[in-house]
């Protein structure tokens, strides 16, 4: 057997030395440009920036942030984290009154527990026999596997997801919320998983298909801008990464 020359080769070594150097300096610009452009947590992303978004959160405090009837939040930051768990009230909401935005936010729940992320909340005064909650939307958040009107991703009992795209308790997920006038829409892991048309919903406690539902509200007509909260209900869980984009 005759071994091959370096000379008689038709890539000799140094020219693929050079070409494998080349590939592992394009490699570190790629990963270099991707880390750039990709926030630390409960950072905006220097694309994000240029978009518009809002951090809503820093991570570090509750700076912003109040219960919903308008006092300090009993529970500390933790894992740069906010947990509305024995927070002191109904939910934490955002001080800000917000009208059309899209919400990007991580959240991870514990085993059996259910929570969720209420938009266009307004007012923040209950009405006499009714909790806040009744005073906004709520985006179900719960530790089951179905797609039902109290499933994760779900307008609660409003508008069933078309699927259950939530991961196993205890892992994070990310998941977005777009208000733009009329429409809302949720993405949870990337998947669109629920609409909502409020112009359809003409009658208290109907849905468009005449099925009935719990809240004595015709949804044309509730208040298009609101507060931010997210609800403790009883049991652990975890919002982080909280961003805004304003919509005109």
């Amino acid at each position: 057997m005759r071994l091959l020359s370096i000379e008689r080769h038709p890539y000799p070594l140094t020219r693929m030395a050079v070409s494998l150097s080349l590939l592992c300096l394009l490699s570190v610009v790629v990963a270099a440009a991707s880390a750039a452009d990709s926030a630390a947590e409960n950072q905006l992303t220097a694309q994000e920036k240029k978009e518009g978004w809002v951090l809503l959160f820093d991570g570090k405090s509750l700076a912003g942030w109040m219960t919903n009837d308008e006092k300090p939040g009993k529970r500390p930051v933790e894992e740069g984290s906010i947990n509305p768990h024995k927070c002191g009230a109904y939910m934490m909401i955002h001080e800000k009154v917000w009208d059309n935005f899209r919400l990007s936010l991580d959240f991870k729940i514990s085993p059996k527990t259910n929570s969720g992320i209420f938009i266009r909340t307004f007012p923040l005064k209950p009405r006499e026999g009714k909790d806040v909650g009744f005073n906004g939307m709520e985006i179900a958040i719960d530790d089951t596997t179905t797609a039902g009107f109290v499933d994760t991703g779900a307008i609660y009992d409003l508008v069933k997801p078309s699927k259950n795209a939530m991961k196993p308790a205890g892992e994070w997920n990310h998941i977005e919320v777009t208000c733009d006038k009329n429409l809302i829409d949720i993405v949870v892991n990337g998947e669109k998983v629920t609409s909502m048309d409020l112009d359809q919903w003409a009658l208290p406690n109907v849905r468009p298909d005449g099925s009935t539902h719990k809240f004595d509200i015709a949804y044309k007509d509730h208040p298009r801008k609101g507060y931010i909260g997210l609800q403790d209900h009883g049991g652990e869980c975890w919002y982080k990464n909280i961003k805004l984009l304003p919509l005109k």
